[in-house]
């Protein structure tokens, strides 16, 4: 499976941003699929995941009613939009996909040991 993630860019605080990762390789619609973060000096964090149907979703508290995820599994596409930006959302966002085809809820996929996929990362920054 290789992903493919864009969108990140600079954005100031209040402001959005729109990411996309991009699937080939596989069938996109038999995993769940994830966004990750990693700022400067600081382990890689759980941000949002999304069950392989869209049915469910989870979301870590520091981004809960301000991201959304989604997937187009017709389009192989996953995006992540993100709104009232913060400074300490400036990180590099990376997208993944889940190593088993289970039906899981999103709720399951909130640890990177869950992913076997990665993408190569797209970088966000918020300026205050």
């Amino acid at each position: 499976v290789q992903l493919q993630a864009s969108g990140g860019g600079l954005a100031q605080a209040g402001g959005s941003l729109r990411l996309s990762c991009a699937a080939s390789g596989r069938t996109f619609s038999t995993s769940a699929m994830g966004w990750f973060r990693q700022a400067p000096g600081k382990e890689r964090e759980f941000v949002a995941a999304i069950s392989r149907g869209g049915g469910t979703t989870s979301y870590a508290d520091s981004v809960k009613g301000r991201f959304t995820i989604s997937r187009d599994n017709a389009k192989n596409t996953m995006t992540l939009q993100m709104n009232s930006l913060k400074p300490e959302d400036t990180a590099v966002y990376y997208c993944a996909c889940a190593s088993d085809t289970s039906n899981y809820a999103a709720s399951h996929y909130r640890t990177s040991g869950t992913y076997t996929y990665w993408g190569q990362g797209t970088l966000v920054t918020v300026s205050s």
